[in-house]
């Protein structure tokens, strides 16, 4: 398994994929949660527009929303950003096994208030994992993860086969 540490973040990578890989299954699992979790949900009313809910809450899975993710296939690359805001660099994992890449991520607070007779104490936690094809085959020894002002990118350069390529007209 190799690791790059080009960016500041590292990315792992391996070739071989398991069958019934618990990467592979994970987002399918969640999606169909957030589809029971939708369809249980009363029904908008098509007459009140305040009751839509927006496309946004079906990907809210037990409390937290995936990252929403910007796949850009370009000429030698592929470009993939994802908003992930409030969580370190140090809690995300990155990985890519032949053409799936993983983002995981999770966060923890803890706040502890006293004054007087009055003691607070909250615990909050929250994690995500989003997995995905990507559009070409990329050299993900050479993969490249920065994150900034809670926008990770990943920069993955494409192998020289998948590259685009321009053919003329005779």
């Amino acid at each position: 398994m190799d690791t790059a540490t080009k960016g500041n973040i590292p990315v792992t990578s391996s070739k071989k994929v398991a069958k019934h890989s618990m990467a592979a299954i994970h987002p399918i699992a969640d999606m169909e949660r957030a589809i029971d979790q939708f369809f249980s949900r009363n029904m908008p009313s098509l007459w009140h527009r305040n009751s839509l809910s927006s496309l946004d809450d079906m990907f809210v899975l037990e409390g937290q929303r995936l990252p929403s993710l910007d796949v850009i296939d370009r000429d030698t690359d592929v470009l993939v950003r994802a908003e992930i805001p409030g969580i370190d660099k140090k809690d995300i994992d990155i990985s890519i096994t032949d053409n799936l890449l993983t983002i995981k991520g999770q966060t923890s607070h803890e706040k502890n208030e006293e004054k007087g007779d009055y003691h607070r104490h909250e615990i909050s936690s929250a994690s995500f994992a989003r997995s995905f094809t990507l559009p070409a085959e990329v050299d993900s020894t050479k993969t490249v993860a920065n994150l900034k002002d809670g926008i990770l990118e990943i920069t993955l350069p494409k192998v020289e086969a998948s590259k685009r390529r321009s053919i003329a007209i005779k």
